[in-house]
């Protein structure tokens, strides 16, 4: 029984060398295959860019958008249109500098008067509550 040296062969180079039988394995020494050309041919490397590299300078979208706030949430960013994640930014600025996260708890935040009036008068907080309590101060 012979294996077709052509198939495995010319895969690998242009020459085609035969290849062992079956039965003979034992007694005959291995034959491999012949060297690969000395000029291969160059593979074509494929470039992949990315959508979001050739942005430029876009408007912002989403939540980088400055919207309209309520007078509670002007009140306290200072400013009548903010975007949400800069208004977070503050938040947590304001909860870092007076220190009111529960020092037991640190997912806890203890409202103060200024964050009473954005997070509807709570007295304390979970900080995964604090995207959805600031979602009403934000008008359409």
């Amino acid at each position: 029984m012979a294996i077709s040296s052509g198939i495995f062969s010319t895969f690998l180079s242009t020459e085609t060398v035969p290849l062992l039988k079956f039965p003979s394995l034992t007694s005959t020494p291995l034959r491999f295959l012949a060297a690969p050309p000395a000029n291969p041919r160059m593979v074509r490397s494929t470039v992949v860019t990315c959508a979001t590299a050739s942005t430029g300078n876009r408007a912002p979208r989403g939540i980088m958008k400055p919207r309209r706030v309520s007078p509670e949430m002007a009140d306290f960013v200072g400013a009548p249109e903010v975007s949400r994640t800069q208004a977070l930014k503050l938040i947590w600025a304001h909860i870092k500098e007076h220190n009111l996260q529960d020092p037991s708890n640190k997912k806890n935040i203890i409202c103060d008067e200024k964050l009473k009036k954005i997070f509807a008068g709570k007295d304390q907080v979970g900080f995964l509550e604090i995207a959805g309590l600031i979602s009403p101060h934000f008008l359409k």
